[in-house]
């Protein structure tokens, strides 16, 4: 199972737990929203549509000539003459321009852009491929034996306007610059001759141009849209990178802060104590009145009082120079073999009189043999009297405490100590596994300690590779468990044959 630590603010810089939201950058969001929503004269925008258009005029160089090309081939074979090359000629010179003038665009940087003469020149060279199409539309045929040349023409015109709406969907007024005339030189020529399927032809294509016109206009704006979204994303992910780089920078500050916190209070352990046993020594002299008997009882209580304050001080000193020597990593361990039942017996008897003074019943459930453990032995002892310390704290009088020592499912060791107290709520053992942290019930007893014994727990278990997992429930107690991995455990040895063995071998 993972190991159980502590989501509190206290141990992180960040407490994710609640949403906190820099105002800064929620102003400068919603700014940038304000901004994108305006889309009505955004250089930036047009220079994109700029490009998109380039792109497709680019891409699609092709498609316009090669019907040019058909067109004049099938002129030629129906015989109108050297007309229809002279029309093809000049209409792919005029194609060719408007593609080297794309291409030019999409290879210059957009911020090198200049919106409004790169727009003109794109309209100015939209308007002679239109001339192209007019020169079309005028075009006659009085030698092709064809009776719905007319017809012919306008279904052509009818190709090359959608084509072009199209791909010049990026760029306003392209379809209408490249068709207005055409259109309007094919409705002249229809009129001259006023026949029905030329008058029907001419209010078809007078019709088409406003709906590709439409369709037109619609693209453009779903670019529009697309570019929009495209720009608020990268301005919000910028802005998120920003926020994020300032959350790194504060956090890494706050880590180095502790960090030096942890040193500074690592380094002033002989600082600390050595006042403090002063004070322990000479309180206890004047409270046992080595020196003599004191003539005012009241002294000899003050000296008690003195000496027991200060014991509680110490503790708590050493408490946490040790959580601060783990957490700056200067708490050395004295790896060697140990066995673990045997420094677990030792603790029990240790604790054995505080547990009968609150009429407390210790009971041993260990393994018969286990391997030795390589490890630290101050560690081990510590992590199990401060389970133990625990235990008999919260178990009311006349309560059980069970410690049990054996093999893990993957092959380590465990220290495992059941009280049958009071518990604890399940939202508060985050709480509790944090540094100085403390339940509601601790808070309530009378023995209040310090709330560093599971951190250091924790620590010590860290260092050895192991886990801490600690369960509970309301009303039925709680177990703490101490787990050492398979790493720990020691090999035993095959035993060296003896002599009578070796001869009997020979």
């Amino acid at each position: 199972m993972p190991l159980l630590r502590s989501n509190t603010a206290d141990k992180f810089i960040v407490d994710r737990r609640k949403p906190h939201r820099n105002s800064d950058v929620a102003r400068a969001v919603r700014k940038t929203r304000d901004r994108l929503s305006q889309q009505v004269g955004n250089l930036d925008f047009d220079r994109e549509l700029l490009k998109l258009h380039a792109r497709a005029m680019v891409g699609g160089a092709t498609a316009v000539p090669l019907l040019v090309l058909a067109i004049a081939a099938t002129g030629l074979f129906a015989g109108m003459g050297k007309e229809i090359g002279v029309w093809a000629l000049f209409t792919l010179i005029c194609y060719t321009i408007v593609a080297f003038m794309a291409r030019r665009v999409e290879r210059t940087e957009a911020s090198e852009l200049n919106p409004l003469q790169t727009r003109r020149d794109f309209l100015i060279g939209h308007s002679l491929c239109g001339l192209g199409w007019a020169w079309f539309a005028w075009l006659g045929c009085p030698a092709c034996q064809v009776d719905q040349f007319p017809v012919i023409k306008a279904m052509v015109l009818l190709v090359a306007m959608g084509a072009t709406a199209i791909m010049a969907s990026s760029l306003g007024g392209a379809l209408l610059a490249t068709f207005a005339i055409p259109v309007a030189v094919y409705a002249y020529a229809g009129a001259r001759l006023w026949m029905p399927v030329e008058t029907i032809m001419v209010g078809l294509l007078v019709a088409a141009l406003p709906f590709f016109a439409y369709v037109a206009r619609h693209l453009n704006r779903s670019s529009l849209m697309l570019l929009s979204f495209r720009s608020e994303k990268d301005a919000l992910i910028a802005e998120v990178e920003t926020a994020k780089s300032m959350s790194d920078e504060a956090r890494r500050r706050a880590e180095d802060a502790n960090l030096a916190k942890s040193r500074f209070l690592a380094s002033m352990s002989h600082e600390l104590r050595t006042p403090l046993n002063a004070i322990l020594g000479f309180s206890e002299v004047m409270a046992n009145e080595v020196l003599g008997p004191m003539s005012n009882p009241t002294y000899r209580d003050y000296a008690h009082d003195v000496h027991e304050s200060g014991q509680h001080l110490l503790d708590l000193i050493n408490e946490i120079l040790d959580l601060s020597r783990i957490e700056a990593g200067r708490y050395q361990l004295n790896e060697e073999p140990v066995i673990l039942l045997t420094v677990v017996e030792d603790c029990c008897h240790m604790m054995e009189l505080k547990a009968r003074n609150k009429d407390i019943r210790v009971v041993q459930d260990f393994e018969t043999t286990l391997p030795r453990l390589f490890a630290d032995e101050r560690a081990v002892r510590q992590i199990t009297l401060n389970l133990l310390s625990n235990a008999i704290k919260f178990t009311a009088s006349g309560g059980e405490i069970r410690v049990r020592v054996g093999w893990t499912a993957g092959g380590g060791q465990y220290i495992s100590v059941r009280d049958n107290g009071p518990g604890i709520p399940e939202e508060e053992i985050p709480v509790v596994l944090s540094a100085f942290g403390q339940g509601s019930i601790a808070i309530k007893s009378a023995e209040q300690g310090t709330g560093l014994g599971l951190p250091i727990v924790q620590g010590l278990l860290a260092m050895h590779g192991g886990e801490f997992e600690l369960h509970s429930k309301l009303r039925e107690g709680t177990e703490a468990i101490a787990i050492f991995p398979l790493s720990r455990v020691m090999e035993e040895l095959p035993a060296l044959p003896t002599k009578a063995v070796v001869a009997r071998r020979r």
